[in-house]
């Protein structure tokens, strides 16, 4: 007699439960004894519960290896789109949110601007969006501006620009948040300006900025090199004006007034 056909059924979730651990097939493991009770309710065939099984590994492995490039991205907060209130923020269209939220600018290598007062919520859709990129597949890195400058100015001090460098152009989307808080010297500038080159027309860039580009010449004081940096971040790119009504302001006003109507 076939000896597969003579297990009986413990022997048969133990043989699995060690096929499964041997393989590292983790989902299929847990979820095994469960989806096989329910197969069997359902009168699903064999082929029937075989796919079952596999797509929910098939959909563990994505969930994992999406939160996996999430953590890696370094985002300082959970943002999430389908939380970003468009009525306290009527200068941002949905519509626009809706299209890149689709991934499309980043497999065309396209940079994406996000410029308004603080407080208006460009902060929120750069990592909402920087969120569902990674959820997408694609490889994400967020930085703080002035945080991304130290670390190259150290390293250019190592002597390891190049390859820091490299690093930050190999992401296929880079997220750079706070651009126009803090004038960066020349030095800085440049050396921003390297990361830029490196990933232009190849892989995006996302910048959210409280200054508009008329007001970068505050942040890049050499005029020529604050031109050549507009332009790499703009060229084919989009651009939303997240406004001047600051949402948080807005929103700690209101919660004052209803504790003082109480």
């Amino acid at each position: 007699m076939n000896r597969r056909h003579s297990l009986t059924e413990p022997a048969s979730d133990a043989a699995i439960d060690s096929a499964c651990r041997a393989l590292r097939l983790p989902t299929m493991r847990a979820q095994f004894s469960e989806l096989a009770d329910r197969a069997e309710r359902d009168h699903l065939s064999y082929r029937g519960f075989l796919a079952e099984l596999l797509m929910a590994q098939c959909d563990d492995r994505d969930r994992r290896r999406s939160e996996r490039r999430i953590r890696a991205a370094k985002f300082p907060r959970e943002k999430s789109l389908r939380d970003f209130d468009y009525d306290a923020n009527p200068n941002v269209t949905p519509a626009v949110v809706n299209n890149l939220a689709t991934c499309d600018w980043i497999r065309r290598g396209e940079p994406l601007c996000l410029i308004g007062d603080s407080g208006t919520g460009k902060s929120h859709l750069l990592i909402a969006l920087g969120t569902a990129a990674a959820m997408a597949g694609f490889r994400v890195k967020y930085t703080l501006a002035a945080k991304l400058v130290n670390e190259l100015v150290e390293a250019a001090d190592d002597k390891q620009l190049t390859k820091t460098i490299a690093r930050y152009g190999r992401v296929d989307l880079l997220c750079i948040d706070e651009l126009g808080y803090l004038e960066l010297d020349r030095r800085g500038a440049e050396m921003l300006f390297q990361v830029l080159t490196e990933r232009e027309e190849k892989n995006s860039v996302a910048i959210a900025s409280n200054e508009s580009f008329g007001g970068w010449g505050k942040t890049f004081t050499d005029p020529r090199l604050c031109a050549a940096i507009i332009d790499r971040l703009t060229f084919n790119g989009t651009i939303v004006e997240t406004g001047s009504d600051s949402y948080r302001l807005a929103h700690t006003k209101a919660r004052q007034q209803q504790a003082a109507m109480r």
